[in-house]
């Protein structure tokens, strides 16, 4: 299959986190058209300590209209290395920085409509600095162990979907005792 040609592209609106566009696409002899999110991309990182504890974060997200437990994460600055980008919300969120760090994945998260790419780490060899907290991100920390953490997904307590993804690709690295 030969890649759609794009005949044109307007720009919808301008955000702090996100743009939209709207593109008119050939595709061989079909003509549509395409609203798309413009969106930098995200770094997750999982924080597994030497307990076999996972800290997580309890926040509340406007757009879900609850309170969801996740894995740190957060919207990569423009051209940041997103291992790098994994690090500092480690610290901005948790407060610990990780003596090692492993990529576990990386995925669209609807690349139906959204640009935006997650990229994955496993966080281990901890230790306890200082929360840098943004103003807006009001959320407390849990601490769970894997086990506890699959049951939480299964009874759908965890509904997001990049937690249940670090959770789920953790737990089949890590040998449980």
């Amino acid at each position: 299959m030969k890649p759609p040609e794009i005949l044109s592209t307007r720009d919808i609106y301008k955000g702090k986190i996100f743009d939209v566009i709207e593109s008119e696409i050939r595709h061989d002899d079909v003509q549509y058209k395409r609203e798309i999110v413009l969106h930098k991309g995200s770094a997750v990182i999982v924080p597994l300590f030497d307990d076999g504890t996972i800290a997580f974060v309890r926040q509340y997200r406007y757009a879900a209209e609850k309170f969801l437990l996740e894995v740190p994460a957060g919207t990569l600055n423009k051209g940041e290395d997103p291992e790098l980008g994994a690090i500092r919300e480690l610290e901005e969120e948790i407060g610990v920085r990780a003596g090692h760090v492993e990529k576990l994945a990386e995925f669209y998260v609807s690349p139906g409509f959204l640009t935006e790419k997650m990229f994955l780490y496993l966080a281990t060899d901890l230790t306890e600095t200082k929360q840098a907290l943004e103003v807006d991100e009001i959320l407390s920390i849990e601490r769970y162990s894997i086990a506890d953490a699959l049951d939480l997904i299964s009874r759908g307590e965890i509904e997001d979907a990049k937690t249940i993804i670090g959770i789920t690709m953790t737990a089949k690295i890590i040998v449980q005792p």
